[in-house]
Parts: C-alpha cells; sequence; structure tokens
C-alpha cells in the first residue's frame, strides 16, 4: 500500500501541470452535472398509495365520518392486495388513504379504487376525489391566505382563480387540495306570478349549463361556472 501511494505522489509531483489541468476538468464537469442532474433529496422508496379526499363543507368531523368516511370505507374493502386502510375526517374535510403490497402498479391499483369508488353511499353533492399518482414525500408545500380587509369568501375566491391556476402552471406540480373557505354563490330569487303572466317556465330564468342544487315554487339555487343570464324581468 505504501508503494503504491508513494508512485501516485511521484507521479502528481512530476506531472503538477497535467494534475492541475485534470482537476479543473473535473470540477467544471461537476458543477455542470450538479445543474443539470434531477436531484430527489428523499427518494420514494414507500408502497403504492392512493389518497382520497372528499370534501363536505359546513359538516361537523361526526357527520364527515358518519357519512362520507365510513361509507368510503366499506366501499374500498374489497380492493385486493392493501397492506391497510387508514382515514381522517376532520371539519368539512374526509382524507382516505389506501396502502398497497410491494409490487403493486399504481395503475393496477388505482384502477381498482376508481371502480368501486361508485359503489360508497355518499349525501348529495358529495364528490370524492382521488388524488394524483404522487408519493408520501411529494407534498412539498403548504400556505394560507390571510387578509385584514378581505373576508374568507373573497380569499377562497382568490384561491379557486387565481393562486391556483398560477400554482398548477409551474412543471412538476401534480395537484393542489385547497381547503376551507366560503364559495362565492349567487342566488336567484323568482316571482311565480311574474312567471305566470308572463307566460315563461322557471328553467327559462336557469342558464342551461348550470347545476340545480335545489328547485322550489319559491327559490331556486343553481351554482355554475358560467355568466348567468336573466331571460325575462320576472327572474
Amino acid at each position: 500500500m505504501n508503494n503504491i501511494l508513494k508512485g501516485i505522489l511521484a507521479f502528481s509531483l512530476k506531472n503538477k501541470y497535467f494534475i492541475f489541468f485534470a482537476t479543473l476538468l473535473l470540477v467544471v464537469y461537476g458543477v455542470i452535472t450538479f445543474k443539470n442532474m434531477p436531484i430527489e433529496a428523499f427518494p420514494d422508496v414507500t408502497n403504492t398509495e392512493i389518497t382520497i379526499i372528499t370534501q363536505w363543507p359546513g359538516r361537523s368531523a361526526e357527520e364527515v365520518e358518519k357519512f362520507v368516511t365510513i361509507p368510503l370505507e366499506l366501499a374500498m374493502n374489497p380492493v385486493q392486495q392493501k397492506t391497510s386502510l387508514r382515514s381522517t375526517s376532520i371539519f368539512g374535510l374526509s382524507v382516505v388513504k389506501l396502502i398497497f403490497d410491494d409490487g403493486v402498479q399504481d395503475t393496477y391499483a388505482r384502477q381498482q379504487v376508481n371502480n368501486l369508488l361508485h359503489d360508497a353511499d355518499l349525501p348529495d353533492n358529495v364528490d370524492p376525489d382521488v388524488q394524483p399518482p404522487t408519493g408520501p414525500t411529494g407534498e412539498v408545500f403548504r400556505y394560507t391566505l390571510e387578509s385584514s380587509f378581505r373576508d374568507p369568501r373573497e380569499l377562497k375566491t382568490m384561491q379557486d382563480w387565481v393562486v391556483d391556476r398560477n400554482l398548477r402552471a409551474i412543471p412538476g406540480v401534480a395537484d393542489i387540495v385547497s381547503f376551507g373557505g366560503m364559495v362565492k354563490t349567487y342566488e336567484i330569487r323568482v316571482n311565480p306570478q311574474v312567471l305566470t303572466n308572463l307566460g315563461i317556465t322557471l328553467s327559462t330564468c336557469i342558464v342551461p349549463s348550470a347545476r340545480a342544487i335545489s328547485i322550489s315554487a319559491e327559490i331556486s339555487l343553481i351554482r355554475t361556472r358560467r355568466l348567468m343570464w336573466s331571460g325575462a324581468s320576472g327572474c
């Protein structure tokens, strides 16, 4: 070993310019490689995981657990090759996580979940959302919107229409889950007597693309992402 070290030192001293040039090349190559190489600080070596997030605004944790989380768990019980089924229920939010055996492909696990998701007996207007294929280390950032002069409804609107869209435009962002705030809604109060005098129906006052929440003789609540148009003076 000593002879090898002496030989290396002797060669380096005799060819100092070559050694200096070779070292400089290695430094330049290392800098270029560092800038272009994708670095993953926490390699994902975990099992395949599917997360189902369901929002039910304004409901207590007990209601979410009883009417959302438990039906989802019952619907996910037949899923094959899963190792665990975990859930969390908080105010207005349900999170169900399925972890699978080693070697289970994400496409196979996701197909099972999507096929069985329709079997869950959930309340009206409650739509579970299966998260994109990201691992437990995929959550990289959490933030809140706060303001001293804007109410929660304005902050929620800003999050959905400004912040969310700009963040999704960033390469590598798979999904953004927002929670809290109040969604802006529009309410149309219909005068039945005026509608009768004009000879028009209630459907004329509602944009065809709108999704009706509830319709009665006195009031109609709708939710839509498009502009609403009033077809008559009675609307």
